[in-house]
This record gives structure tokens, sequence and C-alpha cells, in this order.
């Protein structure tokens, strides 16, 4: 465990590193050439912002594991290599879908793609996470229900994987959301993945985290006056969507019954119920409404809770505190108490459904106050 702890405290301190050398020159490209998030009625920002903070993320993630490995062989350790091969068919498969999303999401913060164009390349890199073996062989006791077959797995896991791309990406609407929400769960994977043994998952774990670190300082506490301040863009968020996805899925199926007296799957998807639950929430209230699912508005939960009379960074530090929140009590709730999966996820569906409602009902008294006034 020791070799493995140090390895994962190099593979964070790397790609914070690299991140942290590599954002502030596109910062600096993006202000030369004029490449800024567009202003418009959903946008809460003021100034002018560059948008190509994700174009670090898959690069360094992909170029430190490289180095961590190069300099572990030179050095005689073998561990790491022996770990990378033993799921050599998932995390290839992953970086092949992971560069194709990266230049999808490129090209749609340079010069704009439709949504429909973004959904089938989604499609097309959750075919080939399948085809490398990451995919649903278990619902993990959800409905009953543990093993099931391939003509089942592959279907929900397609949907599962696009649905948590877009849930990431449609949660990024104020500054540190999105970085933060996805801190938190490349954290949780990370260690989960240590005690499980799975070493070469730990490490893309904490490479993500790395990456993610030096960007949020950016993108929270960057000034715009001073050409400091940058956004993610798709590129970011689809592609930090795509390696929660593949490491949840793993995790969630992993053949371990057990993680520190928890089942795996309850920690798998406990990290990301925030940006789940609120995407199915705004999902239904489009649909009923008779509008699209899929274009924008002011009605995810950051939104509600700015509308309460938040202020942005309180929104974001209330939202991935609920999310922290929200992990430990599952986690008690399954360690201490032994409430399975299905109990757990109709408690936190209650929370949140009620929590919704609590604060619908503070935006309409707040908006009735401000009428008559």
């Amino acid at each position: 465990m020791g070799y493995w702890s140090i390895n994962s405290l190099i593979i964070f301190a790397l790609c914070a590193l690299l991140a942290g050398v590599l954002i502030p020159q596109i910062l600096l490209i993006a202000y030369r050439r004029n490449l800024f998030d567009e202003v418009d009625e959903r946008k809460i920002h003021k100034g002018l912002v560059p948008r190509l903070g994700g174009i670090a993320f898959v690069p360094v993630i992909i170029v430190s594991i490289a180095v961590l490995l190069e300099g572990n062989m030179k050095l005689g350790f073998s561990a790491f290599g022996d770990a990378l091969s033993d799921c050599f068919l998932p995390l290839l498969s992953a970086f092949i879908a992971l560069e194709l999303l990266y230049l999808v999401g490129l090209a749609d913060d340079l010069i704009g793609i439709k949504y429909r164009a973004k959904f089938v390349v989604q499609l097309i890199c959750a075919i080939f996470l399948i085809g490398g073996g990451v995919w649903f062989s278990t619902l993990g006791g959800a409905l009953g229900i543990e093993e099931v077959s391939p003509w089942f797995g592959y279907p929900f896991t397609v949907v599962v994987l696009v649905f948590l791309i877009n849930a990431i990406n449609l949660i990024d609407g104020i500054d540190g959301l999105a970085s933060g929400l996805s801190s938190i769960a490349c954290m949780i994977y990370g260690i989960s993945f240590m005690f499980l043994g799975e070493y070469a998952l730990a490490i893309v774990s904490f490479a993500t985290l790395g990456v993610l670190v030096p960007f949020y300082y950016y993108n929270v506490f960057g000034d715009v006056t001073k050409h400091r301040k940058i956004f993610m863009g798709d590129t970011g968020s689809l592609t930090i969507g795509l390696i929660l996805g593949v490491l949840g899925t793993l995790l969630y199926v992993h053949p371990s019954t057990e993680l520190i007296g928890v089942h795996p799957s309850i920690i798998a998807f406990s990290p990301l119920i925030v940006p789940c639950f609120d995407v199915i929430r705004v999902y239904m209230l489009r649909i009923r409404q008779h509008r699209s699912p899929f274009l924008p508005d002011k009605s995810h939960i950051h939104h509600k809770l700015l509308a309460a009379g938040m202020k942005p960074r309180m929104a974001m530090v209330t939202i991935v505190s609920v999310s922290a929140l929200f992990t430990l009590v599952n986690f008690f709730l399954a360690a201490y108490l032994n409430v399975n999966i299905n109990i757990i996820v109709i408690l936190d569906v209650v929370v949140w459904t009620g929590a919704n409602c609590w604060l619908s009902s503070t935006i309409k008294r707040r908006q009735a106050e401000g009428k008559a006034a």
C-alpha cells in the first residue's frame, strides 16, 4: 500500500503541476485570439472569460500516467505496469473514447456543434467502452437484481454513460461547481480503488483530481480583469463526465461484496447523486412543460439557489457540501445500519425531492414579496 500511496501522490502532484503550467498558457492564447465564452441571458458571469480550460485535462492525464509508468520501469518497479495490464482493455477503450470526446468538445468550444452530433459521438464512445469490458454486468442488488445478461447490460450501460456525461456537462453552470463535484467523486473513487486493490484505476482517479485542482483555482479565484479566469467548457465537462462514468461503472460492478463494510455500488453512485438527480428533475420539468429536454434554460439546482437569493459562490459551496453529505450519510447507513441499496436510493430521492420543493416555495415567496414591494 505504501508503494501505491507514493505513486498516487506523485501522479496527483504531476498532474496538478502540468495543468498549473498549461492553463496560464491557454489563457494567454485565448486572450490573444479573442476566444471567449459568449455572454447571454443564462450566463451569470461578467466580462470576457475563455472557456478552454478543459483543453488541459486529457493530455495532462495521459502524459502524466505515461511519465509515471516510465519512471517506475526505469527504477525497476514493475508493479505499476502489471496493474495497467490487468485492466488494459477497459483503460484502452476509455482513452479511445476520451480522445473522441475531447475532439468533439474542443470543436464545440471553438465553433459550436449541434447537440445531436455530440449525442451521436457519445453513443460511439459508450460502444467503445462496452467493447473494452466497461458495462453493467450486475445491478448490485438494485431492485433485487444481481447479475444481468448482456442483452440488458449493454443498452443499460449506453444509457447510463451518456446520461452521466451530460449530467456533468449540464451542472457546469457556476464557478467551481462541476469541478468541485467531480473532485469529490475522484477522491472517493481513488480511495475506494486503493482499498479494493485496483491500483491502476486509483491512479487514474488521482490523476483526474490533479488536473481539477489547479483548474478550480483559476475558475473560482481567477480575476477577470487580470486575465486569470477560465471556464472548462465542453472539452472539460464532457471528458470529465466520461472519466467519472467509466470509474463509477467499474466500481459499481466490482466483484468485491464489501468495501470497508459497504457494497461498492453504494460508493459508486453516491458522489454523483447531485448532478444525476438534478438532470432527471430538469428533464422531467421540461417534458411536463412541453419543451425539449435538451434545450438549455435556468431550471438547474444552481439557478434555483441563485433565485432564492444566494450568491454564486455560496450556491457552489452549498451544492458541493450537499454532495459530500449525501455520500457520508449513505456510507453511514450502509456500514453501520446495514441499510440496503434500494432503501438508500429511496431515502435519497425523498430528501432531494423535499429539498427542491422547499426551495421552490422559498423562491415563490421571495418573488411574491418582491412584487408586493
